[in-house]
């Protein structure tokens, strides 16, 4: 009969066939999560990246950028409310700072703005006419089914926006006309995280 080992032993076998891990690697470990938080501390305090960044060596400053990166990224989204308005904002004069290749980013930059700017305009427009169909037809269900219940409708005034029905409809709606947005930039964030 073959030997019983515990969990730790199988590990420990599969880490010793992986290998001992490079300096790179160690280096990435160690300084990607400290770049993430710089940037959220960046995000959220604001801050000089620029002078952050200085006090890092060059062979561990990619690493930091590299984190930093994607929390910045993380950050940029459609402009819904004035705090994600100025997240987004913070993030992409973070991403100035910290990317090199800063013709390629404001490339990329001017993509995301003509987004935000179709999404604020004809977005929006979009949306305040499907929440007034959706209304209208919420609202005449709702007295069909009065007259139905009762006979003839008396003109009982009912606030259709505040049910729960109507609310979770809306909010399947107003999913689905984002996720045309969502998809476009998700796609020019992307080409930000391959911009060096």
């Amino acid at each position: 009969m073959g030997e019983i080992k515990s969990a730790a032993e199988i590990a420990m076998e599969k880490a010793q066939k992986l290998g001992e891990a490079t300096d790179e690697e160690r280096l990435e470990w160690k300084y990607v999560p400290e770049g993430r938080k710089l940037a959220v501390g960046y995000i959220k305090q604001g801050g000089n990246l620029v002078l952050e960044l200085s006090q890092y060596e060059d062979n561990i400053k990619k690493y930091i950028i590299q984190g930093a990166s994607e929390v910045l990224i993380g950050n940029i989204s459609l402009p819904g409310s004035d705090i994600a308005r100025k997240n987004t904002k913070k993030a992409m004069d973070g991403l100035k700072v910290v990317k090199s290749d800063k013709a390629g980013v404001e490339n990329v930059f001017s993509k995301i703005r003509r987004i935000f700017d179709h999404y604020a305009g004809q977005g929006e427009q979009q949306k305040r006419q499907a929440y007034q169909s959706l209304k209208a037809d919420f609202e005449a269900k709702v007295k069909q089914a009065l007259q139905q219940q009762f006979g003839s409708f008396v003109g009982v005034k009912m606030n259709v926006e505040r049910q729960p029905q109507f609310q979770e409809e809306w909010r399947k709606i107003r999913a689905q006309l984002d996720s045309q947005y969502l998809m476009l930039l998700d796609e020019y964030k992307q080409e930000l995280s391959a911009i060096s």
